[in-house]
């Protein structure tokens, strides 16, 4: 279940990588002074710190792409309604460590999988000249095969290369990760779920990175922070939507969810407060109180107001308070807490509070679990349910963890995405506030009523490029209405997952091929190597065969989760499995989904069977042996005298 947190930028940002026993837990850099990145821990166990480290910051106009955009964006705000780009959101924040979504860059369009990251500024995916990128989820993107591409020419607003052509960009990272390459400018396709026709826009063209850059799964980054080279920024500055976009986080155990990119009508119920960009540079609320099972938390407002004050941030993972309030909160929950007794943690290396006896079904959290207040600036309030501040324990069922957690000595309070599960958020940066929306983030789109085409009274689309190519050829088609439905409603647990793949073998390393595709298949899905399972395979002639697979629970789980499910068929439905050229031209399709297998009540009881059986036996010998031993005591009481030792009295007298 990897656990990440968001990379926050304003000149520069830092990553730094926690690594816990099944997961990846990231935390966020918040900028301190020109010279400062305060880091903050992930956990609030006695054995993590704050530590500041000490950064070369960008220059002033470090890969800008042009002067004041400022005043131009003011001088754009108007209520004529302009189209907006509606993407889903896959993967799974607590799951996967992070969400991401598709765009498509360049002509023909090439598709890529970025994390949708608040906290950054900046957009990029990597580039086929790249000497030292990982192995992502598609392949890297090429230039030289896209006939809209323009390099950035250097310029006095952007940091240039060695030879003085092409403008760069260099992002720093702790653990020893890093992202540099040069910056480029080409049509970039938001997918046909979209009102936005495809725009140019800046972006990243990687040529190098280091760390857990190079291990994720995910492609690169998608930059919605306030800077000029957020894909938002550049959308608003070009007049082509509105100054707002949104998210919508699915809630535990679903995963996905979506993203407007634009403006839309909110609704009639979303809890608003105020976020000063002024204030700090990241996207900031006034959070003035929080309440335990309806009881304010005895704490001063200005709590929540220390240093960058309350910060939300779509790429953290989970939620950090100052130590007063931390403290208040925790005991609080502890305070309300009925019929669940405190376990220890997944991961020893943190000191999480966890809770057992709680059941599996997240609907009924709130039997046991207290409702949980924030209140806003203007005494607006908006309630979080369990699965809000709470985690699945990974090692025990119907096991529960705090996701909100202490955030060292740091005066911050920061928000993750744990926090606005199942909650659609809006960021109305045009009007200075963010609006919060309690909603079931799998059906957004119908509750919305978003329409499927642009309005009439939209503004001009995008011109097709100057060599004539339209901008829309060949993005793949994307479902029309709502998010990729791969699990029937309803469906909580999954048995097993089958697909098949066409794959070249080798006729005379069949065997040895077969083991090794497991493997690889595993590394791709993100499973164990003994949860994948050849069913079976045929030749189609020559060096072709058909496979078919399974991918079964980790033992000894009867099934999996659908969080879990959902991520393992988005990769193999969305190209996420990629296998060494030696495979060929390999395909997957047919992919299904199994329920549990009805385990008979030997499967399920056999334990308590042989058990009771055990102790049934053991009670059985026990009496057994008192018995005998009793016996033996009292046969061993009866003394047998000689004949000749008959008393006279006891001699038969004569008639």
């Amino acid at each position: 279940m990897p656990r990440f947190t968001a990379l926050l930028i304003w000149s520069v940002f830092v990553l730094f990588h926690y690594p816990p026993s099944s997961s990846l837990r990231y935390v966020s850099a918040l900028k301190n002074d020109s010279t400062t990145v305060i880091i903050r821990p992930p956990r609030a166990g006695s054995n993590r710190h704050t530590m500041f480290l000490p950064l070369f910051p960008s220059p002033p106009n470090s890969s800008r792409i042009s002067g004041d955009v400022a005043s131009r964006r003011h001088l754009q705000k108007s209520d004529a309604p302009r189209p907006n780009a509606r993407m889903a959101l896959h993967d799974d924040l607590l799951l996967n460590g992070y969400y991401t979504t598709r765009l498509w860059i360049g002509s023909p369009p090439q598709r890529f999988a970025l994390i949708v990251d608040t906290g950054s500024t900046v957009t990029y995916v990597p580039c086929a000249t790249c000497e030292q990128c990982g192995k992502h989820q598609d392949p890297k993107f090429d230039p030289e095969s896209s006939t809209t591409y323009k390099p950035v020419e250097c310029n006095i607003d952007c940091t240039c290369d060695n030879n003085k052509e092409q403008c760069i960009y260099e992002r720093q990272y702790a653990e020893m990760s890093s992202s540099s390459g040069v910056l480029g400018e080409d049509i970039i396709s938001f997918g046909n779920q979209s009102d936005l026709q495809p725009q140019r826009a800046v972006f990243g063209c990687e040529n190098r990175e280091t760390g857990d850059l190079y291990s994720q799964h995910a492609d690169g980054i998608m930059g919605l922070g306030r800077g000029d080279l957020s894909i938002v920024d550049q959308l608003v500055d070009g007049g082509v939507i509105s100054d707002s976009f949104s998210l919508c986080y699915g809630g535990m155990d679903v995963g996905g969810g979506a993203m407007v990119l634009g403006g839309i009508s909110p609704p009639e119920d979303m809890v608003y407060t105020h976020s000063d960009p002024v204030r700090s540079p990241y996207y900031n609320i006034e959070l003035k109180e929080l309440h335990v099972a309806g009881k304010r938390l005895p704490l001063n407002p200005s709590v929540f107001d220390g240093k960058h004050g309350t910060v939300l941030d779509s790429g953290t993972t989970y939620a950090y308070l100052p130590e007063a309030a931390f403290e208040a909160f925790k005991h609080a929950i502890l305070k309300e807490l009925e019929g669940v007794h405190m376990i220890k943690g997944p991961d020893p290396s943190y000191n999480d509070i966890c809770f057992s006896g709680a059941g599996s079904d997240v609907s009924q959290l709130s039997k046991t679990f207290p409702s949980v207040d924030m209140v806003f600036g203007k005494g607006q309030k908006l309630s979080l349910s369990p699965e809000n501040y709470l985690f699945r324990h990974s090692r025990v069922t119907g096991a529960y963890c705090l996701g909100i957690f202490q955030n060292g000595k740091d005066p911050t309070t920061l928000l993750g995405g744990i926090i606005v599960r199942n909650t659609f958020v809006m960021y109305d940066r045009e009007h200075e506030k963010i609006g919060f929306w309690k909603t079931n983030c799998s059906d957004i789109w119908e509750k919305l009523h978003i329409s499927e085409n642009a309005p009439e009274n939209a503004p001009p689309q995008a011109s097709p490029p100057s060599d004539g190519i339209s901008p829309t050829a060949e993005i793949p088609s994307l479902p029309p209405t709502s998010l990729p439905q791969y699990i029937p409603q309803g469906e909580t647990e999954i048995g097993s997952i089958t697909f098949s793949m066409s794959v070249s073998l080798n006729q005379t390393k069949v065997k040895s091929q077969i083991s090794e595709l497991s493997w690889l298949i595993s590394q791709e899905l993100h499973v164990n190597t003994s949860q994948v399972h050849i069913l079976d395979f045929t030749s189609n002639g020559s060096n072709n065969y058909v496979t078919k697979w399974s991918i079964t629970p980790l033992k000894p789980a009867n099934s999996m989760s659908k969080a879990t499910a959902l991520s393992i068929i988005s990769r193999i439905s969305e190209g996420g499995v990629r296998l060494p050229d030696s495979y060929g031209n390999y395909q997957l399709s047919n992919w299904n989904i199994q329920p549990p297998t009805k385990r008979s009540w030997w499967d399920k009881n056999y334990l308590v069977a042989v058990l009771v059986s055990i102790v049934a036996l053991a009670i059985g010998l026990s009496t057994f042996g008192t018995w005998w031993l009793f016996r033996f005591r009292q046969q061993s009481g009866l003394q047998y005298k000689p004949v000749d030792s008959v008393v006279p009295e006891q001699e038969l007298q004569p008639l």
